[in-house]
């Protein structure tokens, strides 16, 4: 069973379904699986080394032959580069967190790599559209990670009204239902993060899937305290700490946490740092969040892939409320597309 969408032409695959790239999560088993399954996987390239994303398009390469994706940093330093990687390996779809720029878009359209932005409002999208995007995802603030304040249903209609192209919607989605409210909205498609992640394929580490799984819809909170921008994560011990301290106290926590994850990692100060404003875009940030931003990924990482649920952070969508399973990729892919077949048809609504 298969629901044929604008997104689904465009990519050239069979569901149109899409697994977000997560940082520390979309790697090669997780986005293979969800490629084998008629979805479209997309790799999270903004936590690996150039090389280490070259070896890892090679591994989802050697796993299936179905198209996938690469999430990109526009502004990462080595960007020119990676892009040529997507191209010379021919990865079919590449997606951005920030608008990549007009030259980018065109060099990756020219090869035939199709450019799906993530976007945040209706102007966003016109904006990338302009310029030669062939998709968005839109996602609404109900989404895990970086995420901002309108809800789905709402961000979601401005930006079908906005663009003629393909619409991706995410934030809040986990199963059949989501997908036929967001194709009767108009959408194309839907991208899912927190049902991927809480899967048998994800990396993520048991026990962490199993904090997940405990959760309730009230389990998240939409946070600056990590890095200075909006953030959707579960309420961990950490982020609880960050929540309810002060100015001095978050500085000295934060500073705390520069210097474990320094030693960790190995990063020079001045590599934080850049990280840090690199992910400053424009907002105004204390000193406190400036030293978080250096080593959010660090973070990230700490919760996501040691299980350092004391240490880390979690990012989650509220959708973590509604999941109580950790079925296989495949499972997913296919019950998400048969649930909403079986909605539109018993609403009279032709899908084959």
């Amino acid at each position: 069973m298969t629901l044929e969408t604008a997104l689904t032409r465009l990519v050239g695959i069979r569901h149109p379904v899409v697994q977000t790239g997560m940082g520390w999560v979309a790697g090669p088993r997780l986005v293979s699986a969800t490629a084998e399954a008629g979805g479209l996987g997309i790799l999270a390239s903004a936590t690996m080394t150039y090389d280490e994303l070259a070896s890892a398009v090679a591994e989802v390469k050697r796993r299936t032959g179905n198209p996938f994706g690469v999430n990109l940093r526009a502004d990462a330093a080595d960007a020119g580069q990676r892009v040529d990687l997507l191209i010379r390996e021919g990865v079919k779809v590449a997606s951005f967190a920030l608008a990549p720029r007009k030259e980018m878009i065109a060099k990756l359209a020219d090869h035939g790599i199709v450019v799906i932005p993530s976007i945040g409002a209706a102007r966003h999208a016109e904006k990338v559209a302009s310029w030669g995007a062939h998709a968005v995802i839109v996602q609404g603030g109900e989404g895990g990670g970086h995420t901002g304040g309108v809800a789905t249903t709402l961000l979601l209609p401005s930006v079908l009204d906005a663009v003629d192209i393909p619409v991706v919607a995410a934030g809040g989605f986990f199963d059949g239902r989501g997908l036929a409210a967001a194709l009767a909205y108009g959408a194309a498609g839907v991208a899912m993060g927190t049902r991927f992640l809480l899967s048998k394929e994800s990396t993520v580490p048991d026990e962490v899937k199993r904090s997940y799984l405990r959760q309730g819809l009230t389990a998240t909170v939409v946070t600056r305290r990590v890095d200075g921008l909006p953030h959707r994560v579960l309420r961990t011990e950490l982020v609880e700490r960050l929540e309810n301290s002060g100015n001095l106290r978050a500085i000295a926590g934060a500073v705390r946490n520069a210097v474990r994850f320094r030693q960790i990692t190995g990063l020079s100060l001045a590599a934080m740092v850049r990280e840090g404003l690199a992910m400053k875009h424009g907002n105004d940030l204390t000193w406190s969040q400036l030293i978080m931003a250096a080593n959010t990924p660090m973070l990230l990482r700490a919760g996501l892939v040691d299980g350092r649920t004391d240490a880390g952070v979690l990012a989650s969508g509220q959708v973590v409320g509604m999941i109580d399973d950790l079925p296989p990729v495949a499972e997913i892919v296919e019950g998400t597309v048969t649930e909403a077949t079986k909605i539109m048809r018993g609403l009279g609504v032709m899908a084959g």
